[in-house]
């Protein structure tokens, strides 16, 4: 039986969570969703409304700012929080739990700053560090899925104009050097593998209504390891709880990958 699993950037769980238990009870029945942005230190995370539909959460939370949680229907084991490093462990922005014979890896980049400033610096010594630690498990761990917001549009394809996005961040030569390393590691970008042409986005501005004239960017992921993405039957960026005014929408769409297994 196929898994679906999905990478959701919810900017702010409370706010959200009555268009996500719509969405999973009206929409998409998805099996594992792995969530960012949720901004709840982890007793304030609504475990019981996921419990109702199946799900089992594991959350790394923060109060107001960041936060990680991954919901799944199948069962968690080995779930990591802290990963002795201190640009990893400085906020709540990873976690990690083994799912069948797949690691999971849900991550919520830092989106960074100019690059003269203190932000832009944390952002590239968080992708070195990440990167580095995925090359490490990738040496004992072949089935690995990392997925979550990594906060960069790698290529033209992935914003709706790359002249508007030059010199903009998320679009910094600096970023996707970056970010190419982060695949360099062994990893591929699912979403690209299945559609190397299409132009879709998963996020798009509150300020200046882009999503109904569909200019966004795609800097959500999931990332996959050689076995997982030969196993990946499809993925797609589900817009039913961006178009929408209310419940009110986060910023970001899900991405939903089907795999064959985990």
């Amino acid at each position: 039986m196929s898994v679906s699993v999905c990478t959701f950037n919810v900017n702010s769980i409370r706010s959200r969570i009555d268009l996500i238990l719509r969405w999973l009870k009206e929409k998409r029945d998805v099996d594992i969703l792995c969530l960012q942005e949720i901004k709840c230190e982890e007793a304030q995370f609504p475990f019981e409304a996921f419990e109702a539909l199946g799900y089992r959460c594991a959350v790394n939370g923060q109060k107001r700012l960041n936060g990680v949680a991954i919901c799944s229907k199948q069962p968690l084991s080995s779930v990591e929080k802290l990963f002795g490093n201190d640009i990893l462990d400085r906020e709540k922005r990873l976690i990690q739990a083994q799912v069948g014979e797949t690691l999971l890896l849900n991550c919520y980049i830092p989106r960074g700053g100019p690059e003269s400033g203190e932000r832009h610096d944390y952002k590239m010594r968080f992708f070195d560090a990440l990167a580095a630690y995925v090359e490490t498990l990738l040496k004992r761990q072949k089935r690995l899925l990392l997925l979550g917001d990594l906060n960069v549009a790698l290529t033209d394809l992935d914003v709706y104009d790359p002249e508007v996005f030059e010199g903009a961040v998320g679009f910094l030569p600096s970023e996707k050097e970056r970010m190419r390393t982060l695949l360099e590691t062994g990893l591929h970008d699912c979403y690209r593998q299945i559609h190397p042409e299409s132009r879709d986005f998963t996020w798009w501005d509150y300020r200046t209504a882009g999503i109904w004239r569909d200019e966004g960017m795609r800097i959500d992921y999931i990332l996959a390891s050689d076995p997982l993405c030969e196993a990946c039957l499809g993925i797609e960026v589900d817009l039913w709880t961006r178009r929408r005014r209310s419940p009110t929408p986060s910023d970001h769409a899900p991405l939903v990958a089907e795999f064959e297994h985990l």
